[in-house]
């Protein structure tokens, strides 16, 4: 049985919450036998598995793809659905488009930096949501930390109140100093799923192809427990060696 956020919600300051991105049916069915509760199906899907360099490459038509393919992959586990880049400029707007990631498989929908209106109205058609401030990749200039001057993490701070205020079930909060991560996880009611922000956070959320390893780059705050890359190099060399020698397939 899916929980919703709400649910999940009961496990603030009772259990770390770990969550993985997914893009596809197979890992998707993976992660859930391995007991993971939400999987984001992330916009990060445009940089580690599409080739593009941004995130704001990302359209809506990808997203209700890879979604739909999670959620077969993944029938019982919360979903979480990116919206894109542009697609939640004023609420009604973010409303249609929620709707639509909710039809493709979502049980919930994310949206990054401070945009009230639409979490509340979202929200207030019976659609959860989830928020994202820190370090905001589809409208940040550079990939540094935010919330590094004191300006700033008052800023942050101020946003994620607000964003649970607004109707927010979630936060995530990205590449921001541990402290602060910490302190506005002692302030919010509602978890705080971290990556990048320290280890005081309510959960950690990784890209599942960080924690694969594979590509050639992973962010800083990423680990990699497996350099899968590699195996299939070694993989498809030796496939190649044996397709040349005629000793596969065997007589």
């Amino acid at each position: 049985m899916t929980q919703t956020l709400n649910q999940l919600q009961k496990l603030k300051g009772v259990q770390r919450i770990s969550m993985l991105t997914a893009y596809n049916c197979p890992v998707a069915r993976s992660l859930e036998q391995a007991g993971i509760p939400i999987i984001l199906v992330g916009d990060s899907v445009g940089m580690v598995e599409m080739g593009f360099s941004s995130t704001r490459d990302v359209t809506m038509e990808h997203m209700i793809y890879h979604i739909s393919a999670v959620k077969r992959g993944a029938p019982n586990t919360h979903i979480i659905g990116d919206l894109p880049h542009l697609s939640y400029e004023d609420p009604a707007q973010a409303l249609e488009n929620a709707q639509k990631l909710i039809q493709a498989g979502a049980d919930s929908v994310k949206l990054e930096g401070r945009y009230l209106d639409a979490v509340n109205l979202i929200t207030q058609n019976d659609i959860e949501v989830v928020a994202h401030t820190g370090l905001t990749p589809q409208k940040a200039q550079s990939f540094k930390k935010a919330g590094k001057t004191d300006e700033e993490a008052e800023q942050i701070l101020n946003d994620s109140l607000a964003l649970q205020n607004a109707g927010a079930g979630m936060i995530v909060l990205e590449h921001i100093p541990a402290e602060l991560g910490a302190k506005i996880t002692n302030l919010l009611s509602i978890p705080t799923i971290g990556i990048g922000a320290g280890s005081d956070t309510d959960g950690q959320v990784l890209v599942i192809n960080d924690v694969l390893g594979i590509g050639d780059y992973w962010p800083p705050f990423s680990k990699q427990y497996a350099h899968v890359s590699q195996t299939i190099n070694q993989v498809v060399t030796e496939f190649k060696q044996e397709v040349e020698s005629k000793s596969f397939p065997e007589k």
